[in-house]
């Protein structure tokens, strides 16, 4: 059997099944499946920050209520994101998920934000978050880092390395006590990118 020349010519410039896609044209290649980056947020993000930190809070099924209260909280604005250390972990260029940290003193930093985008949670965003968190505190010269966290986040800093110091009132539910955690963060694991 013979193969037409405009065919053949076809196989000819295809790439082989062995190809290694690195060495493929840039024309014959797929965009990375799952790449992923942790990035510094720009101020111009405050607002999708805000609406990404609300629907993660409601993710776990706060009535509305609660949520109008905890709206001012939740709401960050560009003044924040220039004068806190603020990063987005962002999959094929979607944001999916933030966090933050806030100086307490010159050894003592809060991690102010951490939340990741409802369809995101439970696929190891929040653990790359936390991680890179804790060696940003450390390349800033911190020896503590505090979290405020959310009931529902309890396993995930634990899982992190945090140890369970008491409780803070909520800032946005009077009476309500949330857990606070202190880590160390020269205890970082690896951030891999």
């Amino acid at each position: 059997m013979r193969i037409p020349a405009a065919a053949s010519d076809t196989l000819k410039a295809a790439p082989s099944f062995f190809t290694r896609v690195r060495d493929l044209p840039a024309e014959h290649r797929l965009p990375e499946l799952f790449e992923f980056q942790i990035r510094s947020a720009r101020p111009e993000e405050a607002e999708t920050l805000s609406a990404l930190a609300l629907r993660s809070k409601a993710y776990w099924g706060y009535s509305a209520d609660f949520m109008q209260a905890c709206r001012e909280e939740l709401t960050l604005t560009a003044t924040y994101v220039r004068e806190n250390p603020t990063f987005v972990a962002e999959q094929n260029r979607e944001v999916v998920g933030f966090g933050s940290l806030e100086r307490l003193s010159a050894t003592r930093v809060e991690l102010g934000y951490l939340f990741i985008d409802p369809a995101a949670i439970g696929c190891g965003f929040g653990r790359q978050l936390m991680e890179f968190a804790k060696q940003e505190a450390c390349k800033l010269g911190y020896t503590s880092m505090t979290v405020q966290g959310d009931p529902n986040a309890e396993s995930l800093y634990r899982a992190s390395g945090a140890v369970l110091v008491g409780t803070r009132e909520s800032m946005s539910v009077a009476g309500r006590q949330l857990p606070l955690f202190e880590f160390d963060p020269a205890l970082a694991k690896p951030y891999r990118r």
